[in-house]
Parts: structure tokens; C-alpha cells; sequence
């Protein structure tokens, strides 16, 4: 835990903050245009803030939390790249998002600034900032390029309701980019919590909720303060539904083997939606604590605000709207940053000396037992360290058996045998010992695989270029042989299909990983795939099916394996004489073999 200033944080001096905070508060009266535009000659930003919207249907698509699954065209690195499962958003938020982008110049505006290298920073007030945060993440996903670094972008909210589930905040620390986010969060603001509840519990108060909050809709405010009980009702409402998804959140983390924990999750239908990116928690007495520790962000959204009896109900149901409305105060009053980046050391009690940090928390009116859910949260991060270190003591293992692999290789085509058709014959005892070694590495990637589906591992890992390139490494050298077992046991032809029915996920993973690095489509990596496809074309017509049933993908395998060569991720034992590859090209028509692209290799 450490103390640092506000302007050492964010990178941005207060001023600027302030700035940002008022003209997000200013898009929120916008009439006739979706966002606002900032610039200046002398200063280096860009700022484009986003109106807000007021309707409940603005913020539920449907019941009973109203996500969809992420356009995944619009929003590529929004996904679990190895499990290859989509993030879910809020689907108002990102159909609005949609309507702005296709309905006005944003693109151009946005194009330009980077054109001119200056720092873009959207920010958006209130349900204006899930349109930031996805306008945001739209541009990091089109500008994003291997080979150039990134252009300077940034994302300040305030008051943000949450916009995406777990693997949306997955993908964002996956690809480093929770530090473009800066959520400002005060103390007892509801709107950011509004979303841990369904529609159908708070759709009478929603309403009149968000018209308080409407800056456009003053008369309707003098009304509401009289609304005493409405007000409370949808309060406790909403924290309600935040103590359960975090009392079951906490004991996911601590591993609680209760089975009533998962009858909770079984039974009873629980928000999707999660924090990501940076938090920064408003305590009302002018010092900020910082989270980027998502489950760690989830305690404290409850917790912070969590009521000593409901008697207090009314006061902070009212609070909690008047907090929303005043996040310009809080940014005058607040400079100091107390940073929580271990929040397993947090301190059990408030008493407990920690230096002056522990103060802020005490601000924050953190039990025992929030202290020991924010400490769960640390420690489940620091298991997930600690697996990587696990793994990471069994590379040499994994470096010293794909270098045997290598070499064994090497020999392979020195007796112009081919790799993969050794292995698969079996003749000789490098190959039953290159077998071996085949099956010790698939229980190293296997374990590693299993870990990473339970999301075991640091969400970085799958976007580190050191483990992007072994498991490429890895795949290219292993999966030939995997594929060369497979056919080689094969008893009944028409049970073929190794992509279909036998490739194990320790290869699909590490493809994706190439893949998602070098922004590649789906499947534009398979090279290590090619003897399976060879294998299938060559069942297909030993069964005597027309060639022309089969043209089609035997001219697209002959254009990748061009590709490839060319590339240098397969080498040329591919076309020595005998191998499998040669064998069936062989059989195919005249014709076609004199006017392919392959004729030369093989001839060479």
C-alpha cells in the first residue's frame, strides 16, 4: 500500500482532471449531438465527452440484467482467447455506442486526432461513461498494431454504471490495457452499482431515479425530494443484490466448499457485470484510495456504502444520489492517493498500525470482515503468481525436450525421411524416444491449459510475447507428431476428422495466442495443422469421391502451404520424395498437378 498524488497516478495534472470532469458533466445537457468535441491549438488532447441518456430502456435491454454477448467485429480482443469465449456487455450501452459510430463523424474525429498525434481522452459522466469506455476499447482495438506502439489514449469516468462481465475484464488486463481506464467512484454513489441488480426489482424507482439525475430535468427534483421511501426502497434494493453477488464473490475466493454457495449460484440468477480497469474511490474527506484489483474493486463497491442498519436507509438513499451529482467537489477536496496494490497485507482492523494509509480506509468504514474479502481478493492474485511461478520452473523442461525434438528433426530430414513420416512409421528407436518426449510436453501444456480454463493463471499470461512464442515454438514442432500418432492408429477411415473430433486443446490455445498477438483472423495460423488436412483430402479420395467434389480445398491447402514455405514455418522435407504429402499429390489429375503452384517444390 502506498501514498502517491493524484497527479502522479493518472499521469494528468489536477487541472486537466478538472477539466475532463467538467465538460463530461457538461455533455450530460447536450441536445441534438451525441458528444462534445475539445480542442485547442496550443494544448496536446483531444477531449470528446458523451451525453448521457435517462431512459430505463437506455440502460435494461431486457430483463433481467439486459447483456448480450460483444460484437466481436466491432470489439476483436473483447474475448477469452484461449477458451475462445466472448465477453458480455451491457447491450443498451453498446447498441448506443453503435448508433453514435455509425450515425456520426466520431470516426473522423478520432482519426484525425491520431493523424495529428495528439492524446485522445474520452470521458463521459454518469451513462455517459459506458459509451466512453466502449469508444475507448473500440479505438485501442482499431488502432492497435504489432509492429507500432500505441497511439496515447486514455478513459476518465465518473460514476460509470458497469458496462461488461468477467472476461470483459479478463481481455482488459490480458492486453494491458486496464491503465487507459480511470474510474472515479465516490463513496455512496448508487449508480455504479445500479447494474449488480435485476430490472424487474427496481423497475418502479428506476425511473424517477434517473430523472433526479437528469441535470435537464430540474422541477422533477424539487418533486423527489419528498420521496422519501422511494428513494430508500431503491437503495436498499440495489445493495441488497451488491451483498449477495459479493458475499458469493468472497467465497468463491476463499474456496468455501459450502454447497449452500453453489446452490446461490444455481438458483438464483446473479449480474454478470464486473468492475475492470482503474478505480479511483472517493472517501468524502478529500483523500482517494486506488484499486486495480477487480474482485478487490467488487468488495469495496459494496462494502464502502454498506448501511450500519437500515434505519440509516433514507439519509444515504439520498446521499448516495446527491454523491453522483458532486464529483467536481470531490476532485477539489481530494489530492492524496492512497494506493492498495497488495490488498492481501490489508490491515484486519482499523485500529491495527499501517501507517497513515490505514485512515483512509477507516474513512471508508471497512469492517473486519470487508478487510478480510478485500484480503481474499489479494491473496487469490497472488495464487495465480504463485501457479506461474510453478509453471515457470518447468520451462527449462519444456526448452530441453523441444530442443531434443529439433534435433531429432535435423536427423530426420538428413536421411530425407521427413519428420512427420518417421515418426509416423516407427522404425527406429529416436522415434519411439521422440515419442517420449512428445508425451512428456503434452502433460506440461496440458496442466498449464487445464489452469488457464479455470482462469488459475495471471490474466496477462495468454499476451506475453515470451509464452506466445514458446507455445508457438511448441506447437509447430509438437502437433505434426500428435497428428502423426493419430493417423497412424487410425483403424476406420471414415472416423477421421483429427480437427473435429481429436485436437487437443493445448494446441487450439497456443494458436489463438499467435493469432490474437499478430491480429490474425481465426485460423490463419494452422500451419501446424497441415499434415491433417493432408490426411483428410487423402482419405476423401482413396474413397474414389470426384476430384471436383475436392478442388476447392485442395487449391486452398496448395495456396497456404506456398504461403508457409515462404513464410518459413514448415520446412521443405514436407516434398522429399515418398512423403505422405508427395504420395497423394501424386494421385491427383495430370492436369491439375502441371498447372499447380506446388509442381516446383517438388520438383526442386
Amino acid at each position: 500500500m502506498a501514498g502517491t498524488t493524484l497527479e502522479e497516478t493518472t499521469g494528468m495534472k489536477k487541472e486537466l482532471i478538472k477539466k475532463i470532469c467538467y465538460l463530461a458533466l457538461k455533455a450530460l445537457k447536450l441536445t441534438g449531438k451525441p458528444y462534445h468535441v475539445e480542442k485547442t491549438i496550443c494544448s496536446s488532447e483531444t477531449i470528446i465527452s458523451f451525453q448521457g441518456s435517462w431512459s430505463v430502456n437506455d440502460w435494461f435491454a431486457r430483463n433481467p440484467f439486459g447483456e448480450t454477448k460483444v460484437d466481436l467485429q466491432l470489439f476483436p480482443s473483447l474475448r477469452s482467447i484461449g477458451n475462445d469465449e466472448a465477453a458480455l456487455v451491457n447491450e443498451a450501452f453498446l447498441n448506443k455506442f453503435k448508433q453514435i459510430l455509425g450515425g456520426s463523424a466520431l470516426g473522423n474525429v478520432v482519426q484525425k486526432a491520431v493523424t495529428n498525434k495528439k492524446k485522445i481522452v474520452f470521458t463521459g459522466y454518469s451513462s455517459g461513461a459506458p459509451i466512453a469506455i466502449l469508444a475507448t476499447l473500440w479505438a485501442l482495438d482499431k488502432y492497435r498494431n504489432p509492429n507500432t506502439s500505441q497511439i496515447p489514449l486514455l478513459c476518465v469516468t465518473f460514476g460509470s454504471p458497469l458496462v461488461g462481465d468477467r472476461i470483459f475484464s479478463h481481455a482488459m488486463r490480458r492486453d494491458k490495457w486496464s491503465d487507459y481506464f480511470i474510474n472515479f467512484v465516490a463513496r455512496y454513489d448508487i449508480v455504479p452499482r445500479i447494474l449488480l441488480a435485476p430490472l424487474s426489482s427496481i423497475q418502479q424507482n428506476l425511473e424517477p431515479v434517473l430523472q433526479f439525475l437528469n441535470p435537464q430535468s430540474q422541477n422533477f427534483k424539487n418533486e423527489f425530494i419528498g420521496r422519501s421511501n422511494e428513494t430508500r426502497n431503491f437503495y436498499l434494493t440495489v445493495m441488497k443484490n451488491a451483498a449477495t453477488i459479493t458475499s458469493h464473490a468472497a467465497c468463491n475466493l476463499m474456496h468455501s466448499t459450502n454447497l449452500l454457495v453453489e446452490a446461490i449460484g444455481n438458483f438464483i440468477e446473479l449480474s454478470p457485470y464486473r468492475p475492470f480497469g482503474t478505480y479511483i474511490f472517493c472517501t468524502e474527506n478529500g483523500k482517494l484510495i486506488l484499486m486495480k484489483n477487480p474482485d478487490a474493486v467488487l468488495q469495496l463497491f459494496f462494502y464502502s456504502s454498506q448501511l450500519s442498519n437500515e434505519s440509516e436507509g433514507q439519509e444515504v438513499a439520498y446521499r448516495s444520489l446527491q454523491n453522483h451529482l458532486n464529483y467536481k467537489s470531490e476532485l477539489l477536496k481530494g489530492s492524496k492517493v492512497v494506493y492498495l496494490d497488495q490488498p492481501e497485507k490489508l490491515p484486519l482492523s482499523a485500529k491495527d498500525s499501517y501507517g497513515n494509509n490505514n485512515s483512509a480506509f477507516n474513512d471508508l468504514g471497512m469492517s473486519t470482515r470487508a478487510r478480510l474479502c478485500l484480503r481474499a481478493a489479494g491473496e487469490l492474485e497472488m495464487q495465480k503468481t504463485r501457479n506461474q511461478d510453478k509453471i515457470g520452473k518447468r520451462i527449462n523442461d519444456v526448452e530441453k525436450a523441444l530442443s531434443d525434438l529439433k534435433d531429432y528433426k535435423e536427423v530426420c530430414e538428413g536421411k530425407k525421411v521427413g519428420y512427420y513420416d518417421a515418426f509416423k512409421l516407427q522404425n527406429d528407436e529416436k522415434d519411439f524416444l521422440s515419442n517420449v518426449k512428445r508425451l512428456e510436453l503434452a502433460g506440461i501444456w496440458d496442466e498449464i491449459i487445464e489452469m488457464l480454463k479455470r482462469y488459475e493463471l495471471p490474466d496477462e499470461l495468454e499476451g506475453r510475447e515470451e509464452w506466445i512464442k514458446l507455445g508457438t515454438k511448441f506447437r509447430r514442432l509438437v502437433e505434426p507428431l500428435d497428428i502423426a500418432n493419430y493417423y497412424r492408429h487410425l483403424k476406420n477411415e471414415d472416423s477421421g476428422a483429427y480437427m473435429k473430433k481429436a485436437r487437443p486443446k493445448r494446441y487450439r490455445y497456443t494458436q489463438r495466442w499467435l493469432e490474437h498477438a499478430v491480429r490474425m483472423p481465426t485460423g490463419a495460423c494452422s500451419e501446424s495443422t497441415f499434415w491433417a488436412e493432408v490426411e483428410e483430402l487423402s482419405i476423401k479420395t482413396n474413397n474414389k469421391r470426384p476430384f471436383e467434389d475436392v478442388k476447392k480445398d485442395v487449391v486452398q491447402l496448395e495456396k497456404k502451404l506456398e504461403k508457409w514455405i515462404h513464410d518459413e514455418v514448415l520446412s521443405k522435407d514436407i516434398f522429399v520424395k515418398g512423403s505422405t504429402f508427395v504420395k497423394w499429390w501424386k494421385t491427383l489429375p495430370p492436369q491439375h498437378q502441371s498447372g499447380s503452384c506446388i509442381k516446383n517444390f517438388i520438383e526442386e
